[in-house]
């Protein structure tokens, strides 16, 4: 664990500003940067696409403000992402803001990139030929046939992997089995084992802990204002592009619920609806994940950014 850039005489571990979506994770992580001279570092599966701004909650131009932001808008959409390609690139720029002087403030709902980053996981050896060829033969079946029978066989040989893998999520669902099918272990042990390096640089998670049902009308309420700010016309975007089901970029919940409407398979307040439901399912695995993390998580009362920024810091600093 590299500790020698001076930041670390201030503070003993970068912040990591976890949580689900519509919890208030970016405005907080903002008011860190501005009050500690940090720059913000993106820990988000579906902000990584470009032009995906509105169903993937970016922030605007105006809530950015003169704050750094990395790791949004890095490939386009259409092409897939893994997770070590996520550490490929974001360690080096969390590596180059230490160099600077300034406070990396990492921040996302990406369960599996924080994870990695505070437990230091190596994905060096994820592209092994057996699994790569257990990989390319999962995904043809599963364009095919769907994903209902991958995902049943998972919870046969892996049941701990599907109780944290939700059947939309196919590229983890296809991953997990080439995993137990190219190695004869489970993805859990695996990752088990990819622990052994350990973290690049201190963390530190934190998480915003809302009640659900609160959290829940929050989320109604954004996804209204998407509809409003644009989500259809991303949504026609995005299907000019790429309809193939196994494309990452589907994932991003709001994009394939609008399709059905742009298709005239449903209404507007039909889709509206899924992507509600679909969204309070997905921040239900969040809280399940982060939550599932233990004491490696320090969670905060849903306060004034302010409050809570002061509560970070202090718990990262070096008194």
């Amino acid at each position: 664990m590299d500790t020698s850039f001076p930041i670390f005489e201030k503070y003993s571990y970068i912040p990591i500003i976890a949580g689900p979506t519509a919890s208030g994770k970016s405005a907080l992580a903002m008011e860190i940067c501005r009050v500690a001279n940090g720059e913000l570092v993106c820990a988000d599966s579906m902000q990584i696409y470009k032009g995906l701004d509105i169903g993937t909650a970016k922030d605007s131009k105006e809530e950015i403000g003169d704050i750094p932001h990395y790791m949004t808008d890095v490939i386009e959409p259409g092409e897939n992402y893994s997770v070590a390609d996520y550490l490929s690139q974001a360690l080096p720029i969390i590596k180059d803001i230490l160099s600077r002087g300034k406070l990396p403030v990492v921040c996302g709902g990406t369960g599996q990139y924080i994870s990695s980053l505070l437990y230091g996981l190596d994905y060096s050896q994820s592209d092994d030929e057996a699994e790569v060829e257990a990989t390319q033969r999962l995904t043809k079946e599963y364009e095919e046939n769907g994903i209902d029978a991958l995902y049943s066989r998972l919870e046969e040989v892996d049941p701990e992997a599907w109780a944290k893998i939700d059947k939309n999520n196919t590229r983890r669902v296809i991953r997990a089995l080439a995993v137990y099918e190219a190695l004869g272990i489970t993805f859990t042990e695996k990752n088990l084992r990819s622990k052994s390096k350990g973290p690049e640089y201190p963390f530190k998670v934190f998480m915003i802990d809302w009640d659900r049902e609160v959290l829940y009308d929050r989320i109604n309420r954004r996804v209204g204002v998407m509809i409003d700010n644009g989500l259809i016309e991303e949504a026609k975007m995005l299907q000019g592009i790429t309809e193939a089901k196994s494309s990452t970029c589907w994932q991003a919940i709001g994009y394939k619920e609008m399709l059905k409407y742009l298709k005239g398979e449903e209404t507007l307040e039909q889709a509206a609806d899924r992507i509600r439901l679909g969204t309070r399912h997905y921040a239900k695995r969040q809280l399940t994940w982060f939550r599932g993390m233990g004491e490696d998580v320090t969670r905060l009362k849903p306060d004034d950014s302010e409050v809570n920024a002061k509560i970070v810091l202090d718990k990262c600093s070096n008194k």
